[in-house]
C-alpha cells in the first residue's frame, strides 16, 4: 500500500510541476506556437565569497521519445513534502537545509540572496535551493496563500 501512495504522489508532482512548467512566460501560447517550450529553473548557490548567488539555467530534454514526450534526466529525491506558509512567514538568514527544488503552486514568495538581489517565487517557478554553506538567503512570504512543493534532492 506505501507503494501505491508514493506512486500517487510521485504522480501528482509530476503533474503539478509539468502543469507550472507550461505555465512559465514564454513557454508556449498562440505567439509561440513553433517555439519549443523551455523549463527554467532559479539555482541558488553559495558563491566563494561566502554570499548566495542565483543564475538562470534551462533543464536540457532528450529528444522525443515514441509517444512524443521530451524528458530531462531522473534525479533521486530524498523526500518530497508539500508546504503551507503562514502569512507574514519570514526566516531570517539561513543556509539552504538540503539540496531541493521548491515548486511553487500558489501565492508569492521570495528569498533575498546577497547583496539584496530577490529571487520570486511564483505559481510555476521553480527554484533550486544549494546555498549550503556561508551568509544563505532569507525566505519571505509575500501573500497569504503562499504554498509549495519542496522537492528534497539525494546527497551526491
Amino acid at each position: 500500500m506505501r507503494a501505491v501512495a508514493k506512486l500517487l504522489l510521485l504522480s501528482v508532482v509530476t503533474g503539478l510541476c509539468v502543469l507550472g512548467w507550461s505555465a512559465q512566460p514564454g513557454n508556449g501560447g498562440a505567439a509561440a506556437a513553433d517555439a519549443k517550450p523551455t523549463i527554467r529553473v532559479t539555482r541558488v548557490y553559495s558563491g566563494n565569497d561566502g554570499q548566495s548567488h542565483a543564475e538562470e539555467a534551462e533543464l536540457k530534454l532528450s529528444t522525443p521519445n515514441a509517444l512524443g514526450m521530451e524528458q530531462s534526466e531522473a534525479l533521486k529525491a530524498a523526500s518530497t513534502n508539500f508546504v503551507r506558509f503562514p502569512p507574514n512567514f519570514l526566516e531570517d538568514w539561513h543556509c539552504a537545509h538540503a539540496r531541493r527544488y521548491v515548486i511553487t503552486l500558489t501565492g508569492r514568495g521570495e528569498a533575498e540572496i546577497g547583496g539584496g538581489q530577490k529571487v520570486p517565487m511564483e505559481p510555476g517557478s521553480v527554484v533550486l535551493f544549494e546555498d549550503m554553506t556561508g551568509k544563505g538567503h532569507i525566505s519571505r512570504a509575500l501573500t497569504a496563500d503562499w504554498t509549495a512543493v519542496f522537492v528534497q534532492l539525494d546527497q551526491k
